[in-house]
């Protein structure tokens, strides 16, 4: 969510009664304080801000570890996609990602956010009390109970259980060998989680409406974390033609691929996943295959193309019919849950 979690949906969030949590991921520190004090200026409401901490994103992998063979596949692929975008067709060794995240890691702690979310990582227990000497919480998102576990160990506040439905990245910190691994639904994940843990369990994946807010909390969750409803809004930094395909598609329009990132990310299924499939082309592990589809990402935006652009949604898609403002979201989801409740109640009452 970080290209589409600006300061503007944030803040709307939770300035409605939610919290938003800032996407800072592969930032560099000055544009992440910039963003962090830009919500600052929207909301005088609490916030998050999130990083990811995957095993090869922190500390980078350097480039230079994979083959000159896997480079050149990578790229050849690639290709075939550059000549339709008329962009020049390139062999080269994507360069090796900057390393921000403990920069950015400090800027939080100076900055005194109120929650650090973890994405694709277990944080250190060092960090996590640093920011619990502040009074900041931190959570942390897993698919599996042991990756649960292990964040738990570490201290962390409470667990985002991540719903084999959710869109973007699986939140596991290594690759896992397909994607069909780590791959629990939400309602399968969620109590086993709860039942394990003495933190609180927050439910994410394929929750979209109030109904799915009331199932989560049903199955022991403290909360949910909702991410594709809110990236069709009016507040999302998403382009307009991302979202509009948001609006558009069926809860089966999305695929698991590794084929943007080098990490497994569900997404709404287009040419380009489908066709870097077929080529059985390698990909470029830790966030490096990110750096090679750049200007493929970019000329699709340029075009408006949602055949090549990355447009990170999960199975809950199908709910979304419309793009409101992010507070007339969160008043939805409460109506919506409100009601449901009401009507769970009437029927176990006969």
């Amino acid at each position: 969510m970080a290209s589409v979690a600006g300061p503007e949906l944030v803040a709307a969030v939770s300035a409605a009664g939610g919290l938003g949590i800032l996407g800072l991921g592969h930032l560099a520190p000055d544009e992440a304080r910039a963003r962090i004090r830009r919500v600052r200026e929207l909301t005088d409401k609490p916030f998050g801000a999130n990083l990811l901490l995957h095993s090869e994103v922190w500390p980078p992998i350097d480039t230079a570890a994979f083959p000159e063979s896997v480079v050149r596949a990578v790229q050849t692929a690639l290709n075939r996609f550059r000549e339709r975008f008329d962009l020049a067709p390139t062999f080269a060794r994507p360069v090796t990602r900057p390393d921000h995240v403990s920069a950015v890691i400090e800027v939080l702690l100076e900055e005194r956010v109120p929650v650090f979310s973890v994405g694709l990582g277990n944080p250190p227990q060092g960090i996590v009390n640093r920011f619990h000497a502040q009074g900041a919480k931190v959570i942390a998102m897993v698919c599996t109970l042991e990756d649960a576990r292990a964040v738990a160990e570490s201290g962390v506040d409470a667990v985002i259980a991540q719903g084999y439905e959710a869109g973007g990245h699986r939140s596991t910190w290594v690759k896992r060998p397909t994607a069909q691994h780590a791959a629990i639904g939400t309602m399968a994940l969620v109590p086993e989680l709860v039942g394990a843990l003495r933190v609180p369990v927050i439910a994410a994946g394929g929750i979209a409406t109030g109904r799915g807010v009331l199932a989560a909390l049903a199955l022991g969750a403290s909360g949910v974390l909702i991410g594709t409803r809110f990236v069709a809004t009016r507040e999302s930094a998403a382009p307009d033609f991302y979202k509009e395909s948001l609006r558009t598609h069926g809860s089966d329009s999305t695929v698991l691929s590794d084929a943007y990132t080098g990490l497994y990310a569900r997404v709404i299924r287009n040419a380009f996943t489908t066709e870097y499939a077929a080529s059985q082309a390698p990909v470029l592990t830790g966030y490096v295959q990110a750096s090679a589809v750049r200007d493929i990402v970019a000329a699709a935006a340029a075009r408006r193309d949602s055949e090549h652009y990355a447009m990170w949604a999960g199975q809950g898609v199908g709910l979304i019919r419309d793009l409101p403002a992010a507070a007339d979201v969160m008043a939805v989801l409460v109506r919506e849950y409100t009601d449901a409740f009401a009507n769970m109640e009437r029927r176990l009452r006969g």
